[in-house]
């Protein structure tokens, strides 16, 4: 039988292997919607402090390292603040470039399965 005929086409390994790939990086991509939310609220609040620094009269300020408070100079918690401030912004650059590039990969893999599989398979999200 000839493919046109009504009979759905077979999958190869090779097709398995991209679908499985596909779904990898629709994981992936969810859980990096998660991430860049987290670290855009990082950011957040990371500016709020800064501001509140700003605002501040005091010559020493209470910091969080972990779950303590210390007491520290204030020009010394302006410097630690912007390291954070540029740190988390790396790491939400970096998460979006991921995202970007894993959407890339998720276009080129749905271009290669609905070539094959047509409306056989469906990997659009609901």
């Amino acid at each position: 039988m000839q493919q046109g005929e009504g009979t759905e086409a077979q999958v190869t390994w090779e097709d398995q292997q991209n679908i499985n790939k596909f779904g990898r990086f629709n994981n992936r991509s969810h859980e990096l919607d998660d991430e860049i939310k987290l670290a855009k609220e990082e950011n957040e609040s990371l500016e709020d402090a800064g501001n509140e620094l700003i605002l501040s009269d005091e010559d020493v300020v209470r910091f969080q390292i972990g779950e303590v408070f210390a007491h520290m100079p204030k020009d010394e918690v302006e410097d630690r603040l912007e390291s954070m401030k540029e740190e988390a912004a790396k790491k939400l650059e970096r998460l979006k470039e991921e995202k970007e590039s894993i959407l890339a990969q998720m276009d080129e893999l749905k271009k290669i399965l609905y070539g094959k599989f047509k409306d056989a398979i469906n990997l659009e999200e609901d």
